[in-house]
């Protein structure tokens, strides 16, 4: 009988991580909705009107996540990606939205989006310029951040474009200390980790950073978030001890309902995601999305196990037959904790693959039955109570998952 145990440094690593930037937000993983994977730096609005970055993709785009249920399952940021600024700051060194396609400005736009109940984030960039060409902020922190709150914004994203490597960090540092100087609460996502890999100073990033970007942009592809997940896979031990609240890991942002994925590897996707703790952050066209594909990411159960309030990533305790074990302990009782076990395939052999599971073999100090929840399977024989020695047998499609919510009786 194979027994699989969590490592205890996991849980000694997150003891001494669990202090990080001191400014109250993200304590689960942020949630929302941002535009680069989709909509890039389409800015030819006058040929695609309805794909451009503008402000009328962002409004239509934040009524959609009101009425359609997205606020209301925790999807709370808007976040406006590259490509929205004048290439030119204004004659008092500000930085500028683009007057055609930001008529209203971003304040204006700030105000539309609080009015419906949601946050809006925006892009930036530390060095001399974004990644897309516009105007970085290497020389203009502080007036940025002073910008930025005086706008409304509620979330930086910060790139890191055009800057040497070498001094990177010590600016991200900067910036942090700018924004919480300027007294609005806004959510810092760093980039640094993503241009320094493994090197990167990730104790720092702890201490002055609500999020941070640690590997190659997503791309609309299964091979893409294969490639993500293996990375972590691989650097768990590592990249597991910096993750609590308010600081987490971001492996980019979910491309479910694009082109890529097909509905299982969707359902992988959210599986990976929500395990490991990282930010929910769509980027999709919500006017054409399929409904298939929303209610994968409007799954109440995927998405508590992703915002639980401990706060623990998930680990892949096995990877046999191109099979991964996931595991991530979830909040209860200090008796009886409850715990998400995803079960994700590689295989391309086209038939489901049964997998046998046992709690006792996967955690040794558990109560003795749980109620299980199959969380994208309503019809699942697996919806029942069981108890803790017994063997019960999952069937994993293809590059599909299951993903199992169970709640200690």
């Amino acid at each position: 009988m194979q027994v699989w145990t969590v490592p205890i440094l996991f849980l000694i690593y997150y003891i001494f991580y669990s202090d990080g930037l001191d400014n109250g937000l993200a304590l689960t993983p942020p949630m929302g909705w941002l535009s680069w994977e989709r909509f890039r730096c389409l800015v030819d609005c006058e040929t695609y009107p309805n794909e451009c970055i503008n402000e009328a993709l962002f409004k239509r785009t934040a009524d959609r996540l009101v009425k359609d249920g997205y606020l209301s399952a925790g999807y709370e940021y808007i976040i406006i990606d590259d490509c929205w600024a004048e290439k030119t700051r204004d004659e008092n060194g500000r930085l500028q939205a683009d007057r055609e396609r930001f008529p209203n400005g971003i304040a204006a736009l700030a105000d539309y989006v609080h009015d419906l109940g949601l946050k809006l984030g925006i892009y930036g960039d530390y060095g001399n310029y974004t990644c897309g060409g516009y105007p970085g902020s290497l020389g203009y922190l502080e007036v940025d951040a002073q910008t930025f709150a005086e706008w409304g914004v509620d979330y930086l994203k910060l790139d890191g474009c055009y800057v040497e490597t070498e001094t990177i960090e010590e600016g991200y540092v900067q910036m942090s200390q700018y924004l919480n100087a300027t007294g609005r609460p806004i959510v810092f996502s760093c980039s640094f980790p993503a241009y320094q890999g493994l090197e990167a100073n990730y104790s720092l990033a702890v201490e002055y950073c609500n999020l941070w970007r640690n590997y190659d942009d997503i791309q609309d592809q299964w091979e893409g978030v294969r490639d993500i997940t293996t990375w972590f896979i691989n650097n768990q031990e590592f990249l597991t001890k910096f993750v609590g609240p308010g600081h987490w890991n971001d492996p980019d942002m979910l491309i479910i309902g694009n082109f890529g994925l097909s509905l299982e590897q969707s359902k992988s996707q959210m599986t990976i995601w929500s395990m490991l703790a990282a930010p929910l952050i769509m980027s999709v066209d919500l006017d054409t999305i399929r409904q298939e594909f929303k209610d994968i990411l409007l799954n109440q159960n995927a998405i508590s196990i992703n915002q639980d309030p401990f706060g623990y990533p998930g680990v892949v305790l096995s990877k046999t037959n191109n099979i991964m074990l996931w595991y991530k302990k979830l909040q209860g009782t200090a008796d009886a904790r409850g715990l998400a076990i995803g079960v994700v395939s590689n295989r391309t052999d086209g038939y489901y693959y049964p997998f046998n599971i046992t709690i006792s073999n996967i955690v040794t100090d558990t109560p003795e039955q749980y109620n299980v929840i199959d969380v994208f399977n309503e019809a699942s024989e697996l919806n029942r109570d069981i108890l803790k020695d017994e063997n019960i047998t999952v069937r994993v499609p293809p590059s599909g998952a299951v993903l199992l919510l169970m709640r200690p009786l």
